[in-house]
């Protein structure tokens, strides 16, 4: 059944709209079984994004970016350092546009041909963000510039070169711990 059948909004309260925007909202649900249950629940809205895996077949290569997360610093990361896929949000751009830009502001390559393989909600319990995912071939010839993102927006990013063995051997040691990088 869709959606409207089985929620009612009885209640949304804006908490915050610093960052980005934090509702409560009070709602019933219609359980399987014909219930309704009240529940409340709290959302974070930071609006729907896109990440990029750039890629190097002959060089078994993928660029990736390292960079300062807070959130990861509180929650035990100790230099709160993250290394990551190319990504952010659309603000209003397509998922296509978007990773362009982002791919070239972060780690100075030209994207020549982004290939979408799938969206998925990352967090799905509290946040709302929906990512779209993509990968891309690039050579060194790619390289426009030296990438770091953008610095009026507090971006401070390493563009990293691994090797694809590699960057898989640090998803398994804890290295690398993104989950859409992973």
């Amino acid at each position: 059944a869709p959606a409207s059948e089985r929620v009612r909004i009885i209640e949304e309260r804006l908490l915050s709209d610093d960052w980005y925007i934090l509702k409560k909202t009070t709602f019933e649900y219609r359980c399987r079984d014909g219930r309704w249950q009240k529940q409340s629940r709290e959302t974070y809205d930071r609006g729907n994004g896109a990440v990029l895996l750039l890629f190097n077949v002959d060089r078994a290569t993928v660029v990736l970016t390292r960079q300062f997360r807070f959130p990861a610093y509180v929650n035990g990361c100790p230099d709160g350092l993250l290394i990551e896929a190319c990504a952010g949000l659309l603000d209003g751009e397509d998922p296509t546009t978007c990773i362009r830009r982002e791919a070239e502001e972060e780690t100075g390559f030209v994207v020549r041909s982004p290939r979408k393989i799938l969206e998925a909600y990352m967090s799905p319990g509290s946040v709302t963000e929906k990512l779209h995912f993509f990968v891309a071939e690039y050579d060194m010839r790619d390289q426009v510039s030296a990438g770091g993102g953008d610095v009026t927006e507090g971006e401070d990013i390493e563009v990293i070169e691994i090797r694809l063995p590699d960057a898989l051997q640090m998803i398994a040691s804890g290295a690398i711990q993104d989950g859409k990088t992973i």
